[in-house]
């Protein structure tokens, strides 16, 4: 296996957290961004295509492995939105204040008990860009939409998501605690064990 393989991805955070993950198997993470790659066109009709996509772009404009993760909230009383369009949920990409205000309005008449919510992530790896085999991890973890926003930590949706079983929002948790239980923690450490027993 390659050791520096490029994350298509530009974000600085998740860098960090793919490359704290996965430094005892010896893998490096380069974002796509240093190699002057610009983002895919994501037109998949599933987190698990759209994954694909972003890898394979990746891969081939800069013929190294490739990782890539797609990733959303799916609301059970929206039909599963924003789902796929998380992060241009309200209209322009990456706008978390507009994509909190948008569900909290579209949920506004909805009681508790239907405001159920999972944050979902799929990674795939590519050892190369024509791999029909790639690896591919997934994960949920599982909430309820708040009426208002909580905590300053994390981003996105993190401060309407609220966790059942440490009793406030995502936004409200210690960062390392998060990361362990999110989520993209849960994806990048089923990846580590299907690499580490890829060899």
């Amino acid at each position: 296996m390659s050791k520096r393989m490029v994350l298509a991805s530009g974000n600085a955070g998740k860098l960090r957290e793919f490359n704290a993950m996965m430094a005892d198997l010896g893998i490096e993470f380069v974002r796509q961004s240093e190699f002057g790659v610009s983002d895919a066109v994501e037109n998949g009709l599933t987190f698990v295509e759209n994954a694909l996509i972003k890898a394979r772009h990746a891969a081939k404009l800069t013929g190294m492995p490739a990782m890539a993760d797609d990733s959303g909230i799916v609301v059970d009383a929206l039909g599963g939105a924003p789902g796929l369009y998380s992060a241009r949920y309200a209209g322009d990409h990456g706008d978390d204040a507009a994509n909190n205000t948008k569900l909290l309005d579209a949920l506004q008449d909805v009681p508790d008990a239907q405001r159920t919510a999972r944050f979902y992530c799929c990674i795939v790896y590519l050892r190369h860009a024509d791999d029909q085999l790639p690896i591919i991890s997934e994960a949920s973890w599982e909430g309820v939409i708040l009426h208002q926003a909580s905590g300053t930590n994390g981003f996105g949706y993190d401060p309407l998501f609220y966790v059942p079983t440490h009793g406030c929002s995502s936004a409200d948790l210690p960062p390392d605690e998060k990361n362990r239980i999110s989520h993209r923690g849960q994806a990048l450490r089923k990846l580590h064990a299907l690499l580490e027993n890829a060899g």
